[in-house]
């Protein structure tokens, strides 16, 4: 290896990653962004939310910060925007980064958010819930959550969803990190779930460093490159002690 990239290595090795997916997906949707993020020699761990209810998200998601060997970029998609924001101020959290994600301040859930949606907005296809959890409308599921997945992918994607519990819509965050922490927010251009707009508002809001990507509400898992470098971007963008 060269000098060069022992460096980067060693710098990316001074700070671990910590990746939270949203509801209706599980953490298999990061592999591309994880793949990227290893190669560059950072410490990345996958968080496997049961989606049940906004705290017991937050306690795996604190469990993941506690057990990281450095100090955490915490990133979030989707619904996990509100996990992180409510886990993000852990002392361990040096920066927290929302991919085309919820953004709640305190006292807000991600149902107070979405109660009253701009006229022409997309509505999502979710389903009326069962047993206190909602489900994606599987023949809708790729044109609103992930129209530049591949096809057969998206498919998956759309029959292995996981149950989304009503509670975990229904938590509302108490204390936002990205009040206490440097924020980065990747907005998704073609967004059907959570409108641009409305990214954009939660960006500004946040003060967080915003960039803009051309995909799907899915875009972690079509576009892993642009996630992965606004990652990069807020590893490099904090102190690694």
């Amino acid at each position: 290896m060269s000098a060069t990239g022992a460096s980067a290595a060693d710098k990316a090795a001074t700070k671990s990653i910590i990746l939270v997916h949203g509801g209706f997906v599980d953490g298999a949707g990061w592999q591309g962004v994880y793949d990227i993020l290893k190669k560059k020699g950072y410490d990345v761990t996958i968080v496997q939310n049961p989606t049940t209810s906004l705290a017991d998200d937050v306690a795996v998601t604190k469990r993941a910060i506690a057990a990281a060997p450095n100090k955490v970029i915490l990133v979030g998609h989707s619904y996990g925007g509100a996990v992180i924001s409510e886990a993000g101020t852990d002392p361990k959290v040096a920066g927290v980064v929302y991919i085309a994600a919820f953004a709640p301040d305190a006292g807000e859930s991600v149902s107070s958010l979405i109660a009253n949606p701009p006229p022409g907005a997309p509505v999502p296809p979710i389903l009326p819930p069962v047993d206190g959890f909602l489900f994606l409308d599987r023949a809708k599921f790729a044109g609103a959550f992930a129209a530049d997945v591949r096809p057969d992918l998206a498919a998956f994607m759309a029959d292995a969803q996981v149950p989304w519990g009503v509670a975990a819509l229904d938590g509302k965050v108490t204390a936002p990190a990205w009040k206490a922490k440097p924020s980065w927010y990747l907005i998704a251009t073609e967004d059907k779930m959570i409108p641009p707009p409305a990214q954009h508002a939660m960006a500004a809001r946040a003060k967080a460093v915003t960039v803009e990507a051309t995909g799907s509400h899915a875009i972690y898992v079509s576009k892993p490159e642009a996630v992965a470098a606004l990652i990069e971007k807020a590893a490099a963008g904090v102190p690694a002690n």
